[in-house]
């Protein structure tokens, strides 16, 4: 299973013990669970009969992991769509941050590559038309569906990696597939840092390559940022779109970036929307960077990551 196979990476890359898992909350993101497995069986997954009813819930993930390592503290599957990987960052630092656990492993995974799954997009219009994504160039349609899982281990000793320095959602209320052309309240996401050193100088944005995606990404960012514009690293083009795995797995890339004192660079040749950058190479990163996701429904997350060398 994918979740198993982040979690060990995460819990050893962390040097986390037995004992310290014990008490460790757990959180999981995920837009539908094990639903690919099911509604689309895969040859020798699981053919046990006694797996057939945990199989079909979301959350069986969650199960398996703390089962596997022994995991007995706050436990959580969230499913709030492409936003659901991000959400469980988010949620997983709060949990530490106000003491219900002394750390927690944060994972997400979403496996829509099944036949059922992907017709279902393809009804409502937001799939790509070919595999090359570029999500903010006139004409852009849809998405390129992929499928990922990554995990996070998160405590107060971050040592020499990215600090997780602050977390927002909200909720536009709007539309069941897409969000307000103009940005809606993902503004107001970035209130709170307007004055503070953890105020982005860089923006992974969503960008998934739908059309209203298209014109609400840069039309928030704009808001946000009127004068001195951030610079924007799309990763989508390089990952496609890992629906509810997404947040946390683009997190991740942009953490290990950011040990390095980097920023990742975007594919050559992407469109940059008006006043925005899109580097072509790897950059020193200089500040803070936001990580944003977006679910279906008008669900809006942000994530600020700030490099080790600089205080949160």
């Amino acid at each position: 299973m994918a979740a198993l196979h982040v979690a060990r990476e995460a819990i050893r890359d962390a040097g986390w013990t037995a004992e310290d898992l014990k008490d460790a909350a757990l959180v999981v993101g995920t837009s539908r669970g094990n639903a690919a497995g099911w509604l689309g069986p895969w040859p020798g997954r699981r053919p046990f009969r006694l797996m057939a009813a945990s199989n079909t819930i979301h959350s069986e993930p969650a199960s398996a992991i703390s089962i596997e390592f022994q995991i007995t503290g706050p436990n959580h599957v969230l499913a709030s769509g492409c936003s659901a990987g991000l959400d469980a960052i988010g949620i997983a630092m709060m949990l530490v941050r106000c003491g219900a656990a002394p750390r927690a492993l944060a994972v997400a995974v979403d496996l829509p590559l099944v036949s059922l799954l992907l017709d279902n997009y393809a009804a409502s219009g937001i799939l790509a038309e070919s595999m090359h994504s570029d999500p903010y160039r006139p004409g852009t349609t849809g998405f390129v569906p992929a499928e990922g899982a990554a995990a996070m281990a998160i405590d107060c000793n971050s040592g020499n990696h990215a600090r997780l320095s602050h977390y927002g959602c909200n909720s536009d209320a709007c539309d069941p597939v897409g969000i307000p052309k103009d940005g809606g309240r993902t503004p107001e996401l970035f209130k709170s840092l307007a004055d503070s050193a953890r105020r982005p100088v860089a923006v992974c944005p969503h960008a998934t390559g739908t059309a209203v995606q298209a014109a609400a990404d840069p039309a928030a960012l704009e808001r946000v940022f009127p004068e001195a514009r951030p610079s924007l690293h799309l990763l989508k083009p390089f990952l496609g779109h890992t629906i509810g795995a997404s947040g946390m797995l683009e997190s991740v890339l942009l953490a290990r970036f950011l040990r390095d004192g980097h920023l990742p660079p975007n594919l050559s040749g992407m469109y940059a929307p008006s006043a925005f950058v899109l580097p072509e190479h790897v950059i020193d990163v200089t500040g803070p960077i936001a990580k944003l996701s977006h679910g279906m429904g008008g669900h809006n997350a942000v994530l600020i990551l700030t490099p080790p060398c600089m205080k949160s």
